[in-house]
């Protein structure tokens, strides 16, 4: 007993207090060097027109016990900062988990032209015919019926 406690364990990842510290970033007047200084460096960027810098606070506890313990997420903050080609902030989206939890996901989906039944149909023939032929002797013997 003397090793138990009543405090929740909590596992934060990312940024602290990422809410209250985007608030101080400005459009349009803060830049890559305040942004830096406020939250540190992002989380993952990415290039398309402008530099896309995404920062995360993500905070876990362990659920009640009738769960067996495992981990619930209970503050999931995305923060995106687009920034221009002289450095400067274009535009800042914040998302909470409430955010998050209302974002629609789109159902449709690209089809591919293989299918793992292909894949796996391509895979076994060649995988017969290596069997049938270990040394490549009747693919050779094609080749001179073909070029007569």
């Amino acid at each position: 007993m003397a090793n138990c406690s009543f405090k929740k364990v909590v596992k934060h990842h990312g940024v602290s207090f990422l809410e209250k510290k985007q608030k101080s970033l400005t459009v349009n007047k803060s830049n890559k060097n305040d942004i830096i200084d406020i939250l540190g460096n992002p989380s993952t960027t990415s290039k398309f027109d402008n530099d896309v810098w995404i920062y995360i606070e993500r905070k876990q506890t362990q659920s009640r016990l009738k769960n067996l313990g495992q981990m619930k997420i209970y503050k999931n903050d995305i923060l995106v900062l687009e920034i221009d080609n002289n450095g400067l902030l274009k535009k800042k989206d914040f998302y909470n988990i409430n955010d998050m939890n209302n974002i629609k996901i789109a159902k449709n989906t690209t089809s591919t032209t293989v299918s793992k039944n292909s894949f796996i149909y391509d895979f076994m023939s060649s995988m017969r015919q290596k069997i049938n032929d270990p040394l490549g002797v009747r693919a050779k013997q094609k080749e001179k019926i073909n070029q007569r």
